[in-house]
This record gives C-alpha cells, structure tokens and sequence, in this order.
C-alpha cells in the first residue's frame, strides 16, 4: 500500500511537472510541487515508508560523490527496468502497481534526481527487489 501511495505521487509530481501552463483541473489532486521564479520549476519526491526518511540520511550528500549525470542515467535505467515489471503483472508481482514517467530530457534536478536513485537502493536492501543487477555487487 505504501508503494502504491508513493508511485502515485511520483506519477502525479513528473506529470505535473512535465505539462505548462494548463487550466487547472477541479477533480485533480493536490499537486506535490512548486513553481519558483516564473518558469522554473521544482521537483519532490515524497515516500511514505517512515524507513525510507531514515535510510537517506544515512547516505552521504549527492554532490559528494556523484554528479547529477550519474543519477540521471541510473534513474532513467532504473525506470525502464520498472516500467516493464510494471507492464508484466503476471511475471514480476503486484509491487509495480505504477508506472513511472522518467525523462532523460527534463532537469530534475540534482536532489530529486539523488533521492529517486536512493529509493531504487532502498528497495533493492529493505525489500530484497534487485532492478538491475550492477557489477560489483
């Protein structure tokens, strides 16, 4: 349930994110984000397992190590991975019960981008859910 609730919100963020200047929708949800300094925007990333909170700070800083690059690809793979576990139910469970909209093309960011990678190794240590298997390890 906690996965759903936060592929839900990482749904809602990216799409919000990647659509500009549309009229507001009524029904819709509350959207996850917020717009700075007219045209740029800002990307969150909510998890709701409390485990979550703690396993990220526990990781060094983002910019410690490496760049934003590094995250982007590796979370654009990751992506790929899920979203065809998300397509194949049958084969792979119920725990892809979203599919995420990652982009290569948009700027997440260096935070989002750190902390999408951070919960692809959270899945991978707490839940035992190895998305690509990396040499070394």
């Amino acid at each position: 349930m906690k996965t759903l609730i936060f592929l839900t919100l990482v749904v809602l963020t990216v799409t919000a994110c990647t659509v500009q200047k549309q009229v507001a929708d009524v029904n819709a949800p509350p959207q996850e984000l917020s717009v700075e300094n007219g045209d740029s925007t800002e990307y969150d990333l909510i998890v709701f397992d409390p485990r979550f909170d703690t396993f990220l700070a526990t990781q060094p800083y983002p910019k410690e190590f490496y760049s934003n690059e590094y995250y982007k690809n590796w979370n654009y793979r990751y992506c790929v991975e899920w979203n065809i576990r998300h397509s194949n139910p049958l084969r792979y469970g119920d725990f892809y019960v979203t599919q995420i909209p990652y982009e290569l093309s948009v700027d997440y960011g260096i935070d989002f981008n750190f902390k999408l990678y951070q919960y692809f190794q959270f899945i991978d240590k707490e839940y035992g859910i190895v998305l690509i298997r990396r040499k070394g390890r």
